[in-house]
């Protein structure tokens, strides 16, 4: 049995809500008997190289702030070294719904401790960046586009709401080239996404049923609604998890990926922004270890 005696705490001060939940931690620490090192981080990939330089110390690293930061961490980690615990600090906070975290840290953390391990696959970019959520382009990039700082800190996940609704009105259309596994697709399209959990917009909604995080597999999912009520049809169909039924959606597993846009686009992963397409992915299957609640293995 996994015993957690020493932790590392990594703080993102810029998310929606670290700062304020740092005491709340340190206290859940405390009670648990668990002596716990707390790092702030300063800029974009200090989490990174904090842990990289350090985790070997710990029993686990714990992570409090948004997406992006548990996954400068989980990059850190791809290549073996203690777990990673999930603490909601952020906006969408995607992989702790995902995983079933309590978004309240004094539960989340005895959740944590006394939870187990899983292991989950990792998407990876030709630049060695990874993802654990998924990559997107088109409305998925819009909406994380126009969702400005100051809207995530006022409304939280409504932010992202608004911008996906502006973004929908819009439905730009363009044409996408995707090489899944050495075979292409093409396809004129309102948006890409290659997914490696079955769930979008903080858990919101769903893609549907078969993508799972732990399938040594990315699941390309393309959505082609030629009209304003095609898009509403999808997005209702997201709410049920039945979108992939919809005759607008194309979706292929895989395990290499070329995606390419004409014209070239801007790309989102895990909720931050990338360089423009073309993209370049492969699958890492296992590759990152996550303390999740009892119960919660091979749920997305």
């Amino acid at each position: 049995m996994r015993t957690t005696t020493r932790a590392l705490l990594i703080v993102n001060p810029g998310a929606r809500r670290a700062e304020g939940a740092r005491g709340s931690a340190e206290r859940a620490f405390e009670r648990a008997g668990v002596a716990c090192d707390v790092v702030i981080t300063k800029s974009a990939g200090h989490a990174t190289e904090v842990t990289r330089a350090t985790a070997t110390k710990y029993d686990a690293v714990f992570t409090l702030g948004g997406d992006g930061t548990a996954m400068e961490v989980i990059t850190a980690l791809a290549d073996g070294g203690p777990p990673v615990g999930i603490l909601a600090g952020g906006t969408g906070n995607v992989l702790a719904r995902s995983f079933g975290i309590p978004l309240r840290i004094s539960r989340a953390i005895p959740a944590l401790l006394d939870g187990e391990t899983a292991h989950i696959d990792l998407g990876r970019l030709g630049d060695g960046r990874h993802f654990a959520i998924g990559i997107g382009v088109g409305l998925d990039e819009a909406m994380i586009a126009g969702a400005s700082r100051m809207m995530k800190k006022r409304a939280g996940l409504w932010a992202y709401v608004w911008s996906a609704t502006r973004a929908l009105a819009r439905l730009d259309r363009f044409h996408v080239r995707l090489t899944v596994d050495g075979t292409p697709h093409e396809r004129e399209v309102a948006s890409v996404l290659i997914a490696n959990l079955g769930t979008v917009l903080g858990g919101v909604m769903s893609l549907g049923q078969g993508i799972l995080h732990d399938d040594g597999l990315l699941h390309a999912c393309l959505f082609s609604p030629r009209t304003r009520g095609d898009a509403v049809r999808i997005f209702m169909r997201m709410l049920r998890g039945t979108a992939h039924l919809d005759p607008c959606a194309f979706y292929m597993p895989g395990k290499t990926f070329r995606l390419e846009t004409d014209p070239p686009r801007r790309a989102q992963a895990d909720g931050e922004l990338l360089e423009s397409t073309p993209l370049d992915i492969t699958v890492r299957p296992r590759a990152a270890s996550l303390l999740i609640p009892k119960g919660r293995g091979r749920r997305d």
